[in-house]
């Protein structure tokens, strides 16, 4: 854990001053739009306080979320797509995060039920996002699996995800690639 305090996220809420798991915990087997605003909260809580690997981890929860998508929770909050953009390019040199590239090829090669194939391509959705932040981060050679193209996980976001979702992360991806290409200059 870093000691440090990281910057506010533009685009998660605003954290109360503390949080533990006993928030999550709160929401019982329920895991709709009420637990998708806690762990994004949560989330930010945790980034905010240095916790780089565990904030990420909260926004693979919020992905799962059951939401139907036209919750006001989601609409404040849109699916956490450029969230987990901005965590990746923002998480200091040295502060763990572990692989993310590696936990997202394993999450999305080994998902289960419920709401697979929309959990499924969340990952793979995050996992491109991975890729192009930073591309420094090996895969997982023995961990046999055919990696979509960027085109598949946008199809596959537009048939399993919410409305709007493919177009969102392709926003965040959009960023992701403009935020590399600054970098080169």
């Amino acid at each position: 854990m870093s000691s440090e305090r990281f910057p506010d996220c533009p685009h998660l809420p605003v954290p109360r001053e503390h949080m533990d798991w006993r928030d999550l915990d709160g929401h019982g087997e329920r895991r709709g739009a009420e637990f998708y605003a806690t762990v994004l909260e949560y989330g930010h809580y945790l980034w905010r306080r240095g916790q780089s690997a565990r904030a990420m981890l909260c926004l693979d929860r919020a992905m799962g979320a059951d939401l139907r998508g036209d919750e006001d929770a989601l609409k404040k909050w849109p699916m956490p797509y450029a969230a987990m953009a901005w965590f990746l390019a923002h998480t200091p040199e040295g502060v763990f995060m572990g692989n993310p590239r590696v936990h997202f090829q394993h999450y999305a090669g080994r998902m289960n039920e419920p709401r697979r194939e929309q959990r499924r391509w969340r990952a793979w959705a995050c996992w491109a996002i991975a890729r192009e932040v930073l591309p420094h981060l090996p895969g997982d050679l023995k961990h046999v699996v055919e990696e979509p193209s960027r085109e598949l996980i946008r199809e596959k976001l537009r048939e399993h995800g919410h409305a709007g979702e493919a177009e969102l992360w392709a926003a965040a991806m959009g960023n992701a690639v403009r935020r590399s290409l600054a970098k080169l200059s």
